[in-house]
């Protein structure tokens, strides 16, 4: 039986605000690692939507993404060890840059985000070592060389916004 190829969605923002980055320092296995603004993209959620999702629960601040920066794919691989088994993950990321806009009181950073940062493009170039994927200072490169695509080239259909039918 063949097994077909799924890469994980995700979605990205890359804010820049006075020419510093903001960043979430979070808990993965490999130890504290700082990654861009980030998660899966929900089921019922266009790119837009969900990159407005993940900065809310991991920085408390609303966003508005304005232009997408780019689409990436890359592969992720963790050898087996203290009881975990190894993951191959290849990752479809879609980078947006936008409005970051205020916090909303009473949010909490999301569960494994220990805080926030504001970082200079040198500062992210130099703790490249820290960072959770080669994406986060990809995207952040590609935002700086003026690279921006209209929100329009990702379609999302209305079949994907439906809510799920239960089953039968």
């Amino acid at each position: 039986m063949d097994t077909r190829w799924k890469p994980s969605v995700t979605v990205a923002a890359v804010i820049e605000r006075d020419g510093r980055f903001l960043l979430v320092e979070e808990h993965t296995p490999e130890g504290l690692r700082l990654n861009n603004p980030a998660g899966h993209l929900d089921p019922g959620e266009s790119p837009a939507e969900g990159v407005a999702r993940e900065t809310l629960e991991e920085t408390t601040h609303r966003f508005e993404p304005t232009a997408l920066v780019g689409v990436y794919l890359s592969r992720f691989e963790r050898p087996a060890r203290e009881g975990r088994t190894a993951e191959d993950v290849t990752y479809l990321r879609f980078a947006f840059c936008g409005c970051l806009g205020d916090v909303v009181a009473g949010r909490t950073l999301d569960t494994g985000i220990v805080r926030t940062v504001w970082m200079t493009a040198d500062e992210v170039r130099a703790s490249a070592a820290r960072h959770r994927s080669p994406l986060v200072l990809r995207c952040i490169e590609d935002h700086l060389a003026g690279q921006r695509f209209p929100l329009e080239l990702i379609q999302t259909d209305a079949s994907v916004l439906q809510p799920r039918s239960a089953e039968p």
